[in-house]
């Protein structure tokens, strides 16, 4: 992304112009103040309810299966997010480091890029995950054991590395550019975009696609036998809304975004930075929302969450109990 000047950069609330230095402002406005404590809420947030998820699936046996390995990779991920991307993005907000991008503003764009990449990742999983188990459910367990889940698992992490480290060499050499160069615009703009963006979410919706399809079918071929055909309707809204649910509030929060930096290079229009950040602050506010779209629409999660919360697995050891 092209740098901005002075001139074209929107002043963030929190922050002044000091002596040529964009730092802090001493004095915090009721917008600045009122901004910080809803991140930081969100924050809070993200971290309790990917804790949640981490803890549910450690402490209950009935949950150590491949399929939750790949829901607890997601919850770590997004569990770094609200540790460290969101305090790092607060400290160092987009519009600061436009004016300085010195190393830590690079540091706090490596995080970003490489924890929500794994985010991104681990979701394309899961839904390679479904697919088996309702597409293919006679080669499941083949195909989706523990050995396979677990080289995805360390694939996801890796790409997320590599990715990461790319984009941060990128803009370590930017600094000897006296524009921007050609290298910078590819990877940040084109080739990070498309490898941990617009690849996985087109593999999600060709495999998600393929599961409604797939159902649909299965409930026309039970309509046309035993079932009859108000509850099969029910099955088919139930599906077409899980489905509609997961790929919506993902690609509600990830598209805006990415689809502004992919194209803004290419564009006569300014972007306020106003509005980059806010689509940035909506990205890792996917983070939060995880928990509630792939695991609370599980009843075992649920009273797992329940036994946790009320504090009840510390008077007694549950587990071993099944989870409902």
């Amino acid at each position: 992304m092209a740098r901005a000047n002075r001139t074209d950069v929107d002043i963030h609330p929190c922050y002044q112009v000091d002596h040529s230095s964009y730092v802090l402002t001493s004095e915090p406005s009721i917008v600045c103040v009122s901004l910080y404590t809803f991140l930081a809420l969100l924050s809070v947030v993200t971290i309790f309810g990917n804790l949640l998820v981490i803890i549910t699936i450690f402490y209950f046996k009935q949950l150590h299966n491949p399929t939750n390995y790949l829901i607890l990779s997601l919850a770590v991920a997004d569990v770094l997010v609200g540790i460290l991307v969101f305090p790092l993005s607060m400290a160092f907000s987009l519009s600061s480091c436009i004016y300085h991008e010195d190393l830590l503003c690079k540091i706090r764009g490596s995080l970003d890029i490489s924890l929500s990449t794994c985010s991104i990742l681990n979701l394309c999983c899961i839904s390679i995950d479904r697919y088996y188990a309702v597409c293919q459910p006679l080669m499941y367990r083949t195909k989706m054991n523990h050995c396979v889940v677990g080289v995805m698992i360390l694939m996801n992490w890796g790409v997320s590395a590599l990715i990461s480290i790319g984009v941060l060499a990128a803009g370590l050499q930017s600094d000897n550019c006296k524009e921007t160069c050609l290298v910078d615009v590819l990877m940040a703009n084109t080739i990070g975009p498309l490898l941990s963006f617009y690849l996985p979410v087109v593999i999600m919706l060709c495999i998600y696609l393929k599961i409604l399809l797939v159902a649909l079918k299965h409930a026309r071929s039970i309509q046309t036998s035993t079932k009859p055909g108000p509850l099969v309707s029910r099955d088919e809204r139930k599906a077409t809304k899980t489905l509609a649910t997961v790929l919506g509030v993902f690609l509600i929060c990830w598209s805006p975004f990415f689809l502004c930096i992919t194209f803004m290079p290419f564009s006569h229009l300014s972007v306020p930075v106003a509005v980059i950040e806010t689509l940035n602050w909506l990205t890792l506010s996917n983070s939060m929302l995880n928990p509630f779209i792939y695991a609370f629409f599980y009843s075992w999660f649920r009273s797992g969450f329940r036994l946790i919360i009320s504090g009840k697995i510390f008077l007694r050891d549950y587990t071993n109990s099944a989870l409902l």
